[in-house]
Order: structure tokens, then C-alpha cells, then sequence
């Protein structure tokens, strides 16, 4: 491994800091997640990224269908909360850290993305505070220890960087069976719980509809049904969700379901698998 490791700056606050702390609670979660039947190849997941405490129990149930059969490379594709720039941000080399050790980048599909041209561009600054991406790292670490990551932020999410991100993609993924996709998102943020399960049962029809582009028409018109929209269209359009793929709502739940806060202002989550139809 070459290239710069960017450390976590979260560890100890979104998620336990210590390692065997961090394992043993990854792995409760996991292990609270029932056997989940399989529907072809694993080529995508929707996963949140709030603290690990809040969000950690729906993640779970997507990241436990990695156990048997590990991706050899993962595409971490999320919204930037931190910085400021426009085009999608690639990690080019290196690894990214976490209590668990370091998850190496694989350079080659970096460069592959990268060689896509704009708005494609190498910007590691943009990810050295970003949360959404290393909320997806320690369960990555238990289930597919081994599996490389490319970590790309969307620093707007309008139409053309998640059209361009798609395209990216779908590029990258056409000869690689062995490369998952992982768009990190939230749902609708500090509503009452009442009104979030509207506005993101809204979210899971269009994701489970036969149209591929409901769900991108649905955020194009509010973008506050899902704080990384741009990232799970982007997703959705490459893998062809609705014509080559299907999704599959494995878990909903909210902020308020971690016992700690009420239910008058809560924040969304889902853990969405999209299965390759070969």
C-alpha cells in the first residue's frame, strides 16, 4: 500500500474509539440481523451514516448479506457535510483509518473513475472531515476485512455530478463482478416521527417501484427526502435499478428508535439492497 492515510477524525464520538469496543458492538448488530434470503448478486446497497448508535442497527441488515460472499472492491459514493466544492471528490491512493486498521483504496478503479474525465477529480482534502463515507468502515472491516475501498463525495449533488457519477460507475462495474456499490444516505431529517415515516415511505415506494427513475424524480423535487440523494441516483442509474436490478427494503427505522431522544424530531434511515439480476 502507497499514498497517504487519512486518519479518522471521529473515532471516539460517532462510533466507539477503542477497537475491541468498536468490534463487539459492530457485531451485536450484526448478529441481531436475522438470515436474509438472497435474490441474485449483491450489486449495490443504500446504507445510512448518522452515529453508529442511531443508524448502525439498519445498516447492519445490508452489510450482513456481505458475510458469505465479500466484494473484492467497494465504490463508497456519499454527500459531502463539510466541505465546499463542486464535482465528485476521489480518494486516488492511500487508506482510510479507523480503530479497526486501514482500509486500502484500490488505486486501479480510482484511476478509472478518474480518467472519466471532469467532474471527476482527485481531492483528498475534501474527505479528511467527512463522516459519510467512514460510517460505512467498521462494518466493511468485520464482514469483508480484505475488501478495497474507492471513496468519492458529491460536493453539490445536482443533476450533472450524479449523472456523470452514474456513468462513472456503470463503467467501472461493467466488468467487475466482484465490486459492490455503496451510496450512504440519510432520510428526512428532524421531523416528527409521524411525518417522517410518510416522507420516507415516499422514499421506499419509489425505490421498490418497477421505474428506475421514480426515486431520482421523487429527490429532484424535495431533496430533503434523503441528505445523499445524489448519490444513491447515481447507484440506482448505474446498475440499471427497475431494468437489470431490483431493490429490496430490508430495514426502516429513526433516530428516535435508539431509545436515547423522543419522537418529535427525528432522522430517517433505511438499508436498501440492489440485486443484479445475473
Amino acid at each position: 500500500m502507497s499514498g497517504p492515510v487519512r486518519r479518522s477524525p471521529i473515532a471516539g464520538s460517532w462510533y466507539p474509539g477503542h477497537p475491541a469496543a468498536l468490534r463487539r458492538e459492530v457485531e451485536e448488530m450484526l448478529h441481531a440481523v436475522p438470515a436474509l434470503p438472497r435474490h441474485g448478486r449483491l450489486a449495490g446497497l443504500i446504507s445510512p451514516h448518522a452515529g453508529l448508535m442511531y443508524s448502525g442497527p439498519v445498516a447492519a441488515w445490508g452489510y450482513s448479506l456481505l458475510a458469505a460472499q465479500p466484494p473484492a472492491t467497494i465504490v463508497l459514493a456519499g454527500p459531502s457535510h463539510r466541505g465546499d466544492f463542486e464535482g465528485l471528490a476521489v480518494y486516488p491512493e492511500g487508506a482510510f483509518e479507523t480503530p479497526l486498521g486501514a482500509c486500502e483504496i484500490d488505486a486501479e478503479v480510482a484511476a478509472r473513475l478518474l480518467a472519466c474525465g471532469p467532474p471527476f477529480v482527485a481531492l483528498p482534502a475534501a474527505h479528511r472531515l467527512e463522516h459519510s463515507l467512514e460510517m460505512q468502515l467498521p462494518f466493511l472491516q468485520v464482514v469483508a476485512p480484505r475488501a478495497r475501498i474507492v471513496p468519492v463525495l458529491l460536493g453539490t449533488q445536482e443533476t450533472g455530478e450524479h449523472h456523470a457519477l452514474a456513468a462513472g460507475l456503470a463503467a467501472v462495474a461493467r466488468d467487475r463482478p466482484d465490486l459492490l456499490l455503496v451510496a450512504s444516505s440519510d432520510l428526512s431529517h428532524y421531523q416528527s416521527a409521524t411525518v417522517a415515516e410518510r416522507l420516507d415511505g415516499q422514499v421506499l415506494a419509489a425505490l421498490e417501484s418497477a421505474d428506475g427513475t421514480a426515486f431520482e424524480r421523487l429527490w429532484e423535487g424535495d431533496p430533503h427526502h434523503a441528505c445523499g440523494g445524489g448519490a444513491v441516483a447515481a447507484l440506482l442509474r448505474a446498475l440499471g435499478a427497475g431494468r437489470d436490478a431490483r431493490c429490496e427494503v430490508l430495514r426502516r427505522a429513526d433516530s428516535g428508535d435508539a431509545g436515547l431522544f423522543d419522537k418529535s424530531r427525528v432522522v430517517g434511515y433505511v438499508s436498501v439492497a440492489v440485486w443484479a439480476a445475473a
